[in-house]
């Protein structure tokens, strides 16, 4: 599930990556692709009304082969053209596919893993997007420069298409596992959280945004903090397994305490935000340590937030997936294009500040959700009088 969930959101992370090495090749601006990638996450969000309900319908295992497939189509088709209208075309359509995955991956987790162990499996999902800026981290330092941008999104295409051989093991039993009622584990659910989860989407679009910027420039940053293409594209690859370790430790620890998630994720949005002002400084060491802070802390939450939204709407799986998937490609619908053009217009620096501060205004959501949870929980009536 997470080498699908990895290789489906690809596309966006890859053409990031590249894109430094693609401008001329395809006589395009630094906006221009940004809005490039801005169209792939926008497919994601906007479709995913449409793509919750179609993985809901359909068997786990036959949305995640063809999201994998699509993934892998984009990217070869991408490394073959010159048009941009291809370009975008593409890009949107593996956008679309990849909406597919959250809400059937939310799904997979309610039916398969005990309820002890959903923070450390939805961990293992969001490391997922960690892992997807691995693979162009690593072409950028190993590919690009030998053998060219189409080679190296070539090779990305196909990896991608690895994961098809477990798609088998993605069945969901006749017989669900029994869920969580609440955050807080007292067995009470609020009457009502449609606020909360407002809150808790907006969170992640913020946050996500200023994340997926620096994931999407990560390697132009670099360079313009004076850090060579090859070491910068190491330092991605490096990062990306830092922030798959984070998401894999977070969720195994909230786990033993999942009424804290909130906060948690609460405090990882504000660690990520000053890691992006740490970048906006421009100097080789403060690139380092903003890029790991932004990495393992600002992009550290998601999986969190999966397993306290399943929590929080019990056996609703794919609308729990379905929030947090329109929050985070929201914010990443809006991050590529957006950093582009400020940077493009002011500097890097001042877009990463830029970056920074929606990431602490994604904190602060994420907190007034928390808040409003523990609110609706002191009025809501005792489980014995719910029932």
């Amino acid at each position: 599930m997470a080498l699908i969930a990895t290789v489906t959101v690809m596309p966006g992370f890859t053409v990031g990556a590249l894109a430094g090495a693609m401008e001329h090749d395809l006589r395009a601006s630094p906006s221009t692709l940004g809005l490039a990638m801005s169209a792939f996450y926008a497919a994601t969000a906007l479709g995913s009304p449409f793509t919750k309900r179609l993985a809901a319908r359909l068997p786990v295992p036959w949305v995640l082969g063809a999201s994998t497939v699509a993934a892998s189509a984009v990217l070869f088709t991408v490394s073959r053209t010159s048009n941009l209208a291809v370009l975008v075309s593409a890009l949107v359509a593996g956008g679309f596919t990849n909406g597919l995955v959250q809400p059937a991956a939310g799904r997979l987790i309610a039916a398969r893993t005990p309820p002890h162990r959903r923070s450390l499996a939805a961990g293992l999902l969001g490391a997922a997007l960690g892992a997807a800026t691995l693979v162009p981290g690593l072409l950028v330092a190993l590919v690009l420069q030998p053998y060219g941008w189409r080679t190296a999104m070539a090779v990305a295409g196909a990896i991608a298409l690895v994961p098809v051989v477990f798609v088998g093991f993605t069945r969901i039993p006749p017989s669900p596992l029994p869920v969580h009622r609440d955050v807080e584990g007292d067995g009470a659910r609020p009457p009502n959280v449609g606020r909360v989860l407002v809150l808790w989407s907006l969170a992640a679009a913020l946050s996500a945004i200023g994340n997926n910027a620096v994931a999407s420039y990560f390697v132009q940053l670099g360079t313009q903090s004076g850090t060579s293409i090859a070491v910068a594209g190491n330092l991605l690859s490096l990062s990306a397994i830092l922030a798959i370790a984070v998401r894999l430790v977070t969720g195994a620890l909230a786990d033993r305490t999942p009424h804290r998630n909130p906060a948690v994720i609460t405090g990882m949005m504000f660690t990520g935000s000053a890691g992006l002002a740490l970048i906006a400084i421009e100097t080789p060491a403060t690139f380092v340590l903003g890029a790991v802070l932004a990495f393992s802390a600002g992009w550290g939450w998601t999986g969190l937030l999966l397993s306290t939204t399943l929590r929080l709407v019990p056996g609703r799986a794919e609308n729990a997936g379905h929030t947090v998937q329109v929050g985070v490609y929201t914010g990443a619908t809006i991050a590529p294009f957006a950093f582009g053009a400020i940077s493009a217009v002011l500097t890097f620096s001042i877009a990463a500040l830029a970056a920074a501060a929606a990431g602490l205004a994604g904190a602060a959501a994420m907190a007034a959700g928390a808040r409003e949870l523990r609110g609706r929980q002191r009025s809501s009536p005792s489980p014995q009088g719910t029932r």
